[in-house]
């Protein structure tokens, strides 16, 4: 969020606090109608007043519009959010974090002792990749081996595939499930 963006919101927060302290403090009798009324009256019709309440009015006016019908999204993060964009001579290629996750589960299927996959794919303003993919093994599983050998491979396939490098493969290991017996006839 941008400077001026929080600071107006800060404001604006702030002013929206102030009235609803006000508006108890009536509902419940501890401040008088009256002395409100006569202060509303006055910063409303004498002449300087007036003016500040009116430019502060405007000002929260076009704060609201730009809060409910523009995205503050810039497009740098929708960039980020979407995928990585390469350029080269020929034109240019937007390679999509779900590309990606389907590359790194394609991996991971190939392991048989890796059974249900997840993977994000975080990406940083310098198009570092990160990985993270959860998964289910099998108990016949050597996890220290499993893990080191994905990683090795996830990393392998996004160079080749996209010509990323991938800073870090971060796998978590969420349930080792029992290998189903063979029954015996």
């Amino acid at each position: 969020m941008k400077v001026i963006e929080k600071i107006t919101l800060i404001l604006y927060s702030n002013i929206m606090l102030i009235l609803a302290i006000i508006a108890c403090l009536l509902i419940f009798g501890w401040v008088d109608m009256d002395i409100v009324g006569n202060v509303i009256k006055n910063c409303l019709t004498t002449d300087p007043a007036s003016k500040i309440t009116l430019g502060v009015s405007v000002v929260f006016i076009l704060l609201s519009i730009r809060c409910i019908f523009f995205d503050p999204t810039s497009k740098e993060q929708l960039k980020e959010k979407q995928g990585v964009l390469l350029e080269n001579e020929n034109g240019k290629l937007m390679i999509s974090k779900e590309t990606i996750e389907n590359l790194v589960d394609s991996v991971a299927r190939g392991f048989e002792n890796a059974e249900e996959i997840s993977t994000k794919v975080e990406l940083d303003k310098e198009n570092n990749v990160k990985i993270f993919v959860n998964l289910t093994i099998n108990s016949n599983a050597v996890i220290k081996d499993l893990s080191a050998n994905l990683q090795d491979r996830i990393k392998e396939k996004v160079k080749r595939a996209t010509d990323l490098d991938v800073k870090e493969v971060n796998i978590s290991v969420k349930k080792v499930a029992p290998v189903p017996k063979i029954e015996q006839a």
